[in-house]
């Protein structure tokens, strides 16, 4: 079944639909139930009793929302077996389509590209309008810059881990980005259901609709998710990856990079321009990607987690695709070895299409969306596993798992969420957004973790490469003698650096390669994703015998 509904649907049982909305047992309420209990138990037999154990949507107390970049359905899943994908392929009922290029005067069909670093196209909100023509799902050659690889997709042979996560947990094969525009709105909707100017910084009413051109960064006056996680005393945790930011201000093919680390707002941080951030005193939950990764080793992830990029592991293009699946197997590896798993629940996503072609319709819902459709994960010891969700969404359902989750169903919804905006609608409460607590079983034997390898860029022992142990993250910061890199994979035996901000030390000699040629210091750059042969010199002190430079 390729339209609306689940596949291999089974009615959850009356447990986990009928808790949607009531009163949410925060560990406030937990930790009450159980003193009453004891009091009650003291008092009568001496014996104390536990809180009732949460059951339903309340079994998952850690979201964690991991958003990477701008690639469409096609693109990475058009021919996962038994998902909406490219038609005419991999057995998808219909003929291949043909996609007009007018630079070469006929159409071409999508071809598989196993490269690792490809263009994509323009995406403003009048690329997205341009693409879908109407429907008829033709234009992405057509647009100004857009090259061949707009008709391109991937298979496992490159982003092996994405297929496995969507064969042992859930594959969303109708997530339609929340907007039909560019990173910036994208990341305003996931966060607040909306994407708007304001004349006014501290005045929600002063705030007017505007899908294609937020003010960057701006005084964000309407209301987001983190009022309401923070009247709830729900917590909550922003994790900023630091480099640079790939899209630029005004969402042009190429710009000067913008540095970007938890201190700075922009197109992926927009929460420290929110006004009611400021107000209830949380700009401090906006914090370095390295407090994710402690978080989650020592069991103290928030209830609720949203995880930015960084260019260097964005799969953005023409980043390196493999790079960003290393990045984000090491962060999901990291949750599965940690206590929280047990009660955690993974939402992977990719903010915007890209450019890339899709040939699926999005549905209009409003004068803002929704946009083209963009793959979509859940992973969860309770996800059903290899199992492929129909339903219509977007990144509202985030939203409306929160709300349902930690808020007793409140939404953002200026008749009643106490702060009113001027927004067009209640995205959470449209009929046609499908509910992701479809996507979990919570009475089935919880799911094991599944380590899966990272993949670094693979480096052939040519002459002049060095020996060590391996390592590849992000350049932060390049000093005179030595390098800050923000470590998102490593080899076998040092996966404990993975997440660390480490100093690397630089001889004169250590050498440099780009695409395995021999080149001076000068052609690293702050946001280059990089590979190192490191040794221990001692006190978590690290010597590079060589970097690699991986950007494209």
């Amino acid at each position: 079944m390729k339209g609306g509904g689940c596949s291999n649907f089974e009615r959850e049982p009356a447990s986990d639909l009928a808790l949607v909305g009531r009163r949410r047992r925060l560990p406030l309420f937990a930790f009450l139930a159980f003193v009453v209990a004891g009091v009650v138990g003291v008092a009568g037999r001496g014996v104390v009793h536990a809180a009732p154990a949460l059951t339903g949507i309340h079994k998952i107390q850690h979201v964690v929302i991991i958003m990477q970049e701008n690639r469409s359905f096609d693109n990475y899943f058009g021919t996962y077996p038994g998902a909406d994908g490219i038609p005419g392929l991999a057995g998808n009922p219909g003929s291949v389509p043909c996609i007009p290029d007018p630079h070469l005067g006929h159409c071409l069909s999508p071809w598989h590209n196993s490269y690792l670093h490809d263009s994509g196209g323009p995406h403003k909100q009048v690329n997205a309008v341009a693409d879908i023509n109407g429907g008829k799902m033709d234009g992405f050659a057509r647009q100004p810059g857009a090259g061949i690889s707009v008709r391109g997709y991937h298979t496992k042979h490159e982003i092996e881990n994405y297929w496995v996560y969507a064969r042992d947990f859930v594959l969303q094969d109708h997530m339609f980005e929340s907007v039909d525009s560019w990173s910036l709105p994208s990341h305003l909707f996931m966060v607040s259901g909306w994407s708007a100017r304001c004349s006014s910084a501290t005045n929600p009413m002063s705030c007017v609709n505007e899908p294609a051109n937020p003010v960057i960064p701006g005084h964000y006056a309407w209301t987001d998710i983190t009022y309401l996680l923070h009247r709830y005393h729900v917590s909550w945790r922003y994790y900023v990856f630091p480099g640079t930011q790939p899209d630029c201000v005004d969402d042009k093919v190429t710009c000067q990079e913008l540095p970007q680390n938890a201190n700075t707002p922009g197109i992926w941080n927009p929460l420290p321009s929110f006004t009611d951030v400021k107000q209830d005193g949380e700009l401090g939950n906006v914090q370095p990607i390295k407090n994710f990764y402690a978080a989650a080793r020592n069991g103290q992830l928030p209830n609720v987690s949203w995880i930015d990029p960084a260019d260097a592991v964005s799969e953005h293009p023409p980043a390196n695709i493999r790079v960003g699946q290393d990045y984000v197997t090491g962060l999901i590896n990291t949750i599965m070895n940690g206590p929280d798993w047990k009660s955690t629940a993974i939402f992977l996503a990719w903010d915007d299409w890209g450019g890339f072609y899709d040939h699926v319709v999005p549905p209009k819902i409003d004068q803002n969306g929704y946009g083209l459709r963009v793959p979509g994960l859940v992973i969860s010891p309770y996800a059903r596993r290899g199992y492929i969700d129909h339903q219509t969404l977007s990144f509202d359902a985030y939203l409306k798992f929160i709300e349902d989750d930690f808020l007793r169903g409140q939404r953002l919804n200026p008749k009643t969420d106490g702060r009113p905006d001027p927004r067009p609608d209640v995205r959470e409460a449209k009929p046609i957004l499908g509910n992701l607590i479809r996507d979990f079983n919570f009475q089935q034997q919880p799911l094991k973790p599944l380590i899966l390898p990272q993949q670094p860029i693979p480096i052939p022992p040519t002459p002049g490469h060095e020996s060590g142990d391996y390592a590849a993250g992000g350049l932060t910061s390049i000093a005179p003698g030595h390098l800050k890199v923000q470590i998102t994979s490593t080899s076998t035996n040092d996966t404990y650096l993975i997440g660390k901000l480490l100093t690397v030390y630089l001889a004169p000699a250590t050498p440099i390669y780009v695409h395995n040629h021999l080149a001076g210091r000068s052609v690293l750059h702050v946001g280059d994703p990089v590979g190192l042969w490191l040794t221990l010199e001692g006190n978590q002190t690290y010597s590079a015998n060589e970097v690699d430079d991986l950007r494209s």
